[in-house]
């Protein structure tokens, strides 16, 4: 019988063996508790104190969705807020706009801005002509002027720099027309502000205002004019 000796080499392979034999063993064991959802015994108090937790955290995630069900809530409050909000802004911005429309058309502020200079001077003398009537500036002349200016969007018009309003009044009375009790001598300068190309063109439509007063002999003139000021109503 032969008797075989045992190393020191032999001996450590052994261990090493069984340590990771015993290692496979144990990662085997846990993943099949978790493959089958097994979870390591738990003492009591463990088990309660994580019961607790969870109960615990299961109160707070209600909570938070309560709170962010408010939130929402509010949220869509202050946006139906904001909403009435701009609405009104809107409202106010619109009355005070034609606010200032009215008090700029009742001649209460001062305007400037682009429009045009309408000059109308009595036509030239004619010996031949017995009704000296037939050259002159009249206030239907003028009229014509001013209506066709506010008609096509004038937003302030003035005789000889005196200042028009909703109010006013024009009379002749021979060579001068009287403009709110203040009479002004010929030729006449009616400035507007306004649209330059609009006013412009509508005063020389073909049968016109123009060509109305250049058959009553009326020497008629208009200029663009960039700068015009027209200062408010003395008493307005």
């Amino acid at each position: 019988m032969k008797i075989i000796k045992v190393k020191g080499s032999h001996v450590i392979l052994s261990l090493v063996c069984l340590v990771l034999g015993f290692i496979i063993s144990f990662s085997f064991h846990i993943t099949q508790l978790k493959m089958n959802n097994e979870k390591p015994n738990l003492s009591d108090n463990q088990y309660e104190k994580t019961l607790s937790l969870r109960n615990q955290l299961i109160a707070q995630e209600e909570i938070n969705l309560k709170l962010q069900k408010e939130l929402k809530k509010k949220q869509e409050m202050v946006q139906e807020n904001e909403r009435e909000l701009a609405k009104q802004a809107q409202i106010y911005s619109n009355i005070a706009e034609d606010t200032e429309k009215l008090r700029m058309f009742l001649g209460k502020v001062k305007v400037k801005g682009k429009g045009i200079k309408i000059t109308l001077s009595d036509g030239a003398y004619d010996p031949n002509e017995e009704n000296i009537n037939n050259y002159l500036v009249h206030e239907h002349h003028v009229f014509k002027v001013i209506n066709e200016l506010y008609i096509s969007g004038a937003a302030a018009v003035a005789i000889n720099g005196q200042r028009l309003t909703s109010h006013s009044y024009i009379v002749c009375d021979g060579p001068v027309i009287t403009v709110d009790g203040v009479q002004h001598p010929a030729p006449f300068v009616i400035t507007a502000i306004g649209d330059q190309e609009v006013l412009a063109s509508a005063i020389n439509l073909t049968g016109g205002v123009k060509d109305q007063l250049v058959n009553d002999n009326i020497i008629f003139t208009m200029e663009k004019e960039n700068d015009i000021i027209l200062n408010p109503v003395l008493g307005s």
